[in-house]
């Protein structure tokens, strides 16, 4: 039997972390992290990091693994994120049977929370299919309460709605008709050049939440540049990159 608990870390801060959060990684046998490889490898040490300073439990083992990429040679979206998500289910499960043969407790630590724009349930959902798995999910902070926070601003009007979306859905389908206020998430192409930008206003962030953080806001004509340029700088230097932003009209 497999007790697998998705774990929320916020935005890379350990100070985002929950006493929930901390008690659960404490508890657990296993810690599994993944690594994309060269020039992202940061993001497997951020998690080392945040491990380091918050478990005091000598028996937990943290072990990284390599974590399976997408093939872009899949033309349809959607079945090359399906592809990709059961070949890291696969991974997971021999990671698993390797360092737990008799069963325990599993923990991953996740970006935000669990629950937003990210597929680490989905993929537990696949290992649940393959064998025994009792899921336990830790919510944490998002990086929409970070951005907000940092810029000291709602993320609604009053009484009115917002939509979050993709980048992909922005450039591909435009400002959506529901709502004045947009939260734009897995953008890595700067999909705000694509709409109009008169009467808009955007707040932009960079590693929200953490040391590294980069915040700028202004009129979407007036800094839109700007965003770009200092994103591309900023990912240069890093080898990687975790941005979002607010739009409002």
């Amino acid at each position: 039997m497999i007790d697998l608990t998705l774990i929320g870390i916020g935005t890379g801060n350990p100070q985002h972390l929950t006493l929930q959060a901390i008690e659960a990684l404490n508890a657990v046998d296993l810690i599994l992290i993944p690594n994309k490889g060269t020039g992202k490898d940061d993001l497997a040490g951020l998690r080392r990091e945040i491990c380091d300073q918050v478990i005091r439990n000598p028996d937990v083992n943290i072990t990284e693994f390599a974590l399976p990429t997408r093939d872009p040679k899949t033309a349809d979206y959607r079945q090359r994120v399906d592809d990709w998500h059961d070949a890291i289910a696969r991974v997971w499960a021999d990671e698993i049977a390797t360092h737990l043969p008799q069963g325990g407790k599993v923990g991953f630590l996740v970006w935000g929370d669990p629950s937003l724009y990210d597929s680490t349930m989905r993929i537990a959902d696949r290992l649940q299919r393959q064998q025994q798995v009792k899921l336990t999910v830790i919510p944490g902070i998002t990086s929409i309460q970070a951005l907000t926070a940092s810029h000291a601003i709602p993320v609604n009007e009053i009484g009115a709605p917002f939509t979050i979306t993709t980048g992909r859905q922005l450039r591909d389908h435009g400002w959506p008709d529901s709502a004045e206020t947009l939260v734009v998430m897995l953008d890595g192409e700067c999909s705000f050049q694509s709409i109009e930008a008169a009467d808009t206003h955007i707040w932009w962030s960079a590693y929200a939440g953490m040391p590294e953080e980069i915040l700028i806001s202004g009129s979407l004509s007036d800094v839109s540049q700007r965003i770009v340029d200092t994103r591309a700088a900023a990912r240069a230097d890093h080898g990687w990159i975790m941005d979002i932003y607010l739009l409002r009209r």
